[in-house]
């Protein structure tokens, strides 16, 4: 039979720096991961940041990039846009306009361009023009597809409920200052 020898009880500063290097070695090796996410492992290579759509009327926010992260948050809002920040394998993490962040899976994204409405009331207009004839008054958090945005213009075309008309790129959220769309 074998006898165990008898380890000497360890100081509580031995035992600290035990502690504090194994964290360090768990974080090292946390960190290693992280550059990947950054970057988009394995993503699409489309250029990011960029703005998409959810695809459906549902759709969970996760805390990181995989089911067995907790929801966070629930999207019931059909077309809300949202932007993607970074990629990671088939996982998405987006911004929507109140900044909120998170984790969806790409199937529940959209590649349709889509705004919402923000601040006060608004006019959307006949023409890119603030003297051009209302078409509609747009309350604040109304969701509209994009439908274009001209180069050099402070304005875009867009549709809401069937209305047809030119919004300024700072009464909405869901396109770049200097973005054009086609």
């Amino acid at each position: 039979m074998r006898r165990r020898r008898k380890r000497k009880a360890s100081s509580p500063l031995t035992t600290a720096i035990r502690y504090i290097l194994s964290g360090a070695v768990l974080a090292l090796a946390l960190s290693a991961g992280l550059p990947k996410i950054a970057a988009g492992a394995e993503g699409t290579g489309l250029p990011l940041p960029r703005f998409v759509s959810l695809r459906g009327s549902e759709a969970n926010l996760r805390a990181g990039p995989n089911v067995q992260y907790p929801v966070e948050w629930v999207y019931s809002r059909q077309e809300l846009p949202v932007e993607i920040v970074a990629e990671y394998y088939t996982w998405r993490k987006v911004r929507d306009w109140q900044g909120s962040q998170g984790w969806v899976h790409q199937s529940v994204l959209s590649s349709t361009r889509t705004i919402i409405v923000s601040g006060g009331l608004r006019t959307l207009r006949r023409r890119p023009n603030a003297k051009s004839a209302p078409v509609a008054r747009l309350e604040a958090n109304v969701v509209g597809k994009l439908r274009e945005c001209p180069d050099g213009s402070s304005w875009c075309k867009v549709e809401v409920d069937g209305f047809r008309g030119w919004l300024r790129k700072v009464e909405f959220w869901g396109v770049y200052p200097t973005e054009v769309t086609r």
